[in-house]
């Protein structure tokens, strides 16, 4: 897939643990390393191992660091930059407690190492719980909405949400001759999951938070879904 696809984007992650990884995940490089196969990065999850906070997890990934150049064969540069770091956002199912405090550790030393990816587990959970413990719609930790989030998206160079995302207040217009009630396209404004926009004669459908990214720009795999002629 990688051969036939020049541009693809690979991302392998393994679980992780105190060593950077276990027995599977340095059977996988080895196996990579004898097949020739180059991921753009190799990512660790450092958590629901016992990790107590950012510095363990750092730990961790500096000792994938070191797996990296030993599997692999890479030099130290090479390493960190086919790195990559999967958190958790607040509590982890094995009742690990990560805070903003402790990504902003990791992020330090991701960005500070040229590691190649910075994510987490998950965006819709970034949020306070209110009413509810639920590990799987809130973080069980102190935040703000979208605190976690703000991390990957400055990793990645572009501009964190700066509000909890609301449903962005439009005038619906008719276009002459047609029946396109979609509302224009407008760089300023925060659009959510299921907004629809009108851009160059064309109806696109959002999938998810977005703002400034150009509908008709971001492909197959990006924000806006192109529903054809409008």
């Amino acid at each position: 897939m990688q051969a036939n696809n020049p541009g693809l984007f690979v991302s392998v992650t393994m679980p992780g643990t105190a060593a950077g990884t276990g027995w599977f995940g340095t059977q996988l490089l080895d196996q990579a390393k004898s097949i020739g196969f180059t991921p753009n990065n190799f990512s660790i999850m450092p958590f629901d191992g016992g990790f107590n906070g950012g510095s363990s997890q750092v730990s961790a990934l500096e000792a994938l660091h070191g797996l990296l150049m030993s599997h692999m064969g890479w030099d130290s540069a090479t390493a960190y930059s086919h790195e990559g770091f999967s958190g958790m956002n607040g509590k982890s199912d094995a009742s690990e407690m990560f805070y903003t405090a402790d990504f902003q550790t990791v992020y330090d030393y991701a960005t500070s190492h040229g590691l190649g990816r910075f994510t987490f587990w998950s965006v819709n959970r970034d949020r306070a719980c209110v009413g509810t413990t639920d590990n799987g719609v809130c973080s069980n930790v102190p935040q703000n909405d979208w605190d976690f989030t703000k991390f990957s998206v400055r990793f990645a160079g572009a501009t964190p949400p700066q509000t909890t995302p609301t449903q962005p207040t439009t005038t619906p217009t008719t276009p002459g001759g047609g029946s396109c009630t979609a509302a224009e396209w407008d760089r300023t404004k925060v659009y959510v999951k299921d907004d629809v926009v009108k851009h160059n004669s064309h109806k696109f459908t959002a999938k998810w938070w977005t703002q400034g990214e150009e509908p008709g720009t971001t492909g197959e795999w990006g924000v806006w879904v192109d529903n054809g002629a409008c």
